[in-house]
């Protein structure tokens, strides 16, 4: 069954995909709650950079990038169902524009100061990969599949895998989106169809599940397919949340009790997890997936109601910190660590490689986020004056 399948009549429905439910056409108010959102990545990133620099506790925080894909895949399907219910279209290669002024200064500069590190002090990240074979799968987001498919390390670079995955997925997911939306796809159809797919892609690399043995992460993990789960996961929440029935069911109680619920979730898994994580197929098949859901009820939670728990995650710097220093400090934690495990070891070089990583990662932000952010929002997306009439 085809996932654009229509309906008769489901162009006049508010079940339909891209239909507005007797919103106003724009940005929807209940979207804009972004903030419990940013926290949620400055918890993330943290889990992920307490992971790497092995502080004890936390081994566990690789699970910070599931939640990512999850906020990703919801973000970026809301922002570009409101653009399509404001201007009627989707301007993929604004789009697309767009990704590329958000993400590839930082990372371009990154990796010339990364190679340029590697190649004069040598490298300790246990790469198996030249310098410049390794940037080159960093810039062209195939880092995923080169560690997937050819079981090869990219060093310092290794964890922009991640950052590979939620491109290849975004050069697919906004042109099917798309398409859903202008043909009005019935919403239904299209979230389950989508679910389906998490549970193949969740259910395959539990039974694909083969063990590298040693420390090696399964190759499973990296791979696109078997790891699109959470990011699908996203696109569902989105969808939901598009229509009214949702958002007034969880506008209540039940909202609180999600956005708790998700929380605790993330939180109890990441401090559940044991060392041995990489030779258990279930983690794979069950816990990574119970991430995604934890996230995707946290977020269904906080967009629909304002809890103790969003107010929490909303407090101003931890809000401001997810949302301009968690990219920067994902792109350059590994390149700092690895600098600084070339002259100190213990406790003390995890403090100073964290307190380095913060300084790269200001920097980043403020040098070269900002000034290309400002040319990105040229190409936001903005009704005429005629479609907000309408």
């Amino acid at each position: 069954m085809s996932v654009s399948a229509v309906l008769p009549r489901s162009a006049l429905r508010p079940s339909a995909l891209g239909a507005s439910g007797g919103e106003p056409p724009g940005l929807d108010p209940r979207l804009r709650r972004s903030q419990p959102l940013d926290g949620l990545r400055t918890l993330a990133v943290a889990f992920v950079v307490l992971y790497h620099f092995h502080v004890p506790g936390f081994g566990g925080g690789f699970i910070g990038v599931n939640v990512f894909f999850v906020l990703s895949g919801y973000l970026i399907t809301s922002i570009l169902i409101r653009e399509h219910r404001a201007t009627g279209r989707i301007r993929l290669g604004a789009f697309w524009l767009r990704r590329l002024l958000r993400l590839y200064p930082a990372l371009l500069v990154m990796v010339l100061v990364g190679v340029t590190l590697w190649v004069l002090l040598g490298n300790d990240g246990g790469a198996t990969l030249a310098p410049q074979s390794a940037a080159l799968l960093v810039l062209s987001y195939t880092g995923n599949l080169a560690r997937s498919l050819a079981r090869v390390s990219q060093g310092v670079f290794s964890p922009t895998w991640s950052l590979a995955t939620e491109e290849q997925f975004y050069l697919l997911w906004p042109p099917i989106l798309f398409l859903l939306l202008s043909k009005r796809a019935r919403t239904g159809l299209v979230v389950g169809v989508l679910a389906v797919l998490v549970v193949a892609s969740s259910a395959a690399g539990w039974l694909l599940y083969d063990d590298r043995g040693g420390s090696a992460t399964p190759d499973i993990y990296f791979n696109p397919i078997f790891n699109v789960a959470p990011l699908l996961m996203g696109c569902i929440l989105a969808l939901g949340l598009s229509g009214e029935r949702l958002r007034r069911a969880l506008s209540g109680r039940l909202g609180t009790v999600l956005a708790v619920a998700g929380l605790a979730g993330i939180v109890v898994i990441q401090f559940t997890i044991t060392a041995d994580w990489k030779q258990l197929p279930a983690v794979f098949g069950l816990v990574l997936p119970a991430v995604g859901v934890a996230t995707a009820c946290f977020i269904a939670g906080t967009a629909a109601r304002r809890s103790f728990v969003s107010r929490a995650l909303s407090w101003h710097p931890l809000a401001w910190f997810g949302r301009n220093m968690s990219y920067s400090l994902y792109l350059w934690h590994m390149v700092v660590l690895d600098l600084v495990l070339m002259t100190l070891s213990g406790s003390l070089a995890r403090v100073v490689a964290i307190a380095l990583a913060l300084v790269a990662a200001g920097l980043s932000h403020f040098l070269v986020e900002r000034p290309f952010g400002r040319l990105k929002e040229r190409w936001e997306p903005r009704p005429t004056a005629r479609q907000l009439s309408a």
